[in-house]
């Protein structure tokens, strides 16, 4: 009896996979657990493994082809297994009681989400639906406008409620594809990361904070930690580390940064789950550290080398990508001072970490004197956090990282 491998539910909202390549051809012998394919899912690129032991008899989809959850993707025979007569009724019939998107919606009896609800693992967790209360208008109650006014809704179609009709829907500008240019088509992940940054950007009231920090005290006492590793065998720590345990701490003593919208009240979470953006070949991935506020330095050290390197080597699980309560995104290392990064909903706040400069800097006594300087922006949902939180968060910030020493208290 042939046995059909077909899309597994690798993502906790996935609906479809988009098969990115086959690991194997037909005719190749395969084990349970061995990687057959990498697969788009709506958070990253995944390894599938095959669930079956056997001889890959066909492969019923090619690379690129959307495969809705349950349908067929490879009939894989026993050793010296010939394939029934009626194999492409099987496929058929298999493909035909696959879960369509459709019928993946919620036991609530919301909508599947289509990929423009905000944003998971930015791939980005989603963001929770907020339930639009009736205006005014919809009451019965009569809303006075002055005749100028009244001209102006005319002009434009716009009703009382505040609703329009009748109006153009805006139109997307699209560019002029010369006959020399190239028009690559997008890959899931990058469909899902632009709809979702353009869901964050158009639907949360960003804010933008910048602070200087003096990263001289950081650089000698992170030297000081290396040079006792390199004697001792043990882990080399990373600037960036310190700026993760920094972020952790200060949320801690903060906590109101920690938070997120939810429609009609604020979720003020008790625990900092610490998403990390890493870069990778298609686009850009969060992973997160649960419980980070636990972890200590060298654990931070240890979680973000695995998570970056099986990021790169599509390795992540579903569940790393849950739970994030607050993002970093550091650009230091591309050479970049300073940037302002676009939140990662639902969460309130985001980090954007620049490069450690030596520049001037006015010293004792008014001297100008060589100084080391660091740059990070904070990104804030202003329906959340308001300025002066998030400056006594930056303030914070500041003081760990100038006194490292206390991060380790």
């Amino acid at each position: 009896m042939p046995k059909i491998i077909e899309m597994p539910k690798l993502s906790d909202t996935m609906t479809e996979g988009t098969l990115a390549k086959w690991s194997i051809k037909e005719g190749d012998t395969v084990k349970v657990g061995q990687s057959i394919a990498d697969v788009e899912t709506d958070k990253a690129t995944m390894e599938m493994t095959s669930f079956f032991a056997g001889k890959i008899h066909r492969l019923v989809v090619k690379p690129g082809d959307k495969i809705p959850l349950s349908s067929p993707m490879a009939v894989v025979l026993e050793e010296d297994e010939e394939a029934p007569a009626n194999l492409d009724e099987i496929i058929a019939a298999a493909t035909a009681s696959a879960t369509p998107a459709a019928k993946e919606a919620p036991a609530t009896g919301r909508k599947p989400a289509t990929g423009a609800a905000p944003v998971p693992g930015l791939l980005l967790p989603q963001a929770p639906t907020h339930v639009r209360r009736p205006s005014a208008a919809s009451n019965g109650v009569r809303i006075k406008a002055s005749p100028l006014a009244k001209k102006i809704a005319e002009e434009k179609n716009v009703g009382g409620s505040g609703s329009t009709s009748n109006a153009k829907s805006i139109q997307t500008i699209r560019p002029t594809v010369g006959p020399e240019d190239e028009r690559v088509p997008t890959s899931t992940m990058r469909n899902i990361i632009a709809e979702r940054l353009l869901a964050s950007k158009t639907q949360i009231p960003h804010f933008y904070l910048q602070i200087e920090i003096d990263a001289a005290p950081l650089m000698q006492f992170r030297a000081h930690l290396n040079a006792s590793a390199e004697k001792s065998g043990g882990n080399k720590y990373t600037v960036n580390d310190f700026i993760l345990k920094a972020v952790i701490c200060a949320a801690t003593a903060v906590p109101a940064i920690n938070a997120a919208w939810d429609g009609d009240a604020i979720v003020k979470y008790k625990s900092v789950g610490l998403s990390i953006a890493i870069a990778v070949e298609d686009g850009l991935v969060t992973p997160v550290i649960k419980e980070a506020e636990k972890k200590k330095l060298v654990d931070l050290s240890v979680a973000v080398k695995d998570l970056a390197a099986r990021a790169k080597n599509k390795k992540l699980t579903p569940d790393e990508f849950a739970g994030g309560t607050i993002t970093v995104s550091n650009l230091g290392a591309y050479g970049i001072d300073q940037f302002s990064a676009i939140i990662n909903p639902p969460q309130a706040a985001i980090l954007s970490v620049g490069s450690i400069r030596t520049i001037p800097v006015v010293g004792e006594k008014n001297a100008i004197v060589a100084g080391q300087r660091m740059w990070i922006g904070l990104s804030g949902d202003h329906r959340v956090v308001d300025g002066a939180v998030a400056a006594t968060y930056l303030a914070e910030l500041r003081k760990l990282l100038e006194n490292p020493a206390l991060m380790l208290v």
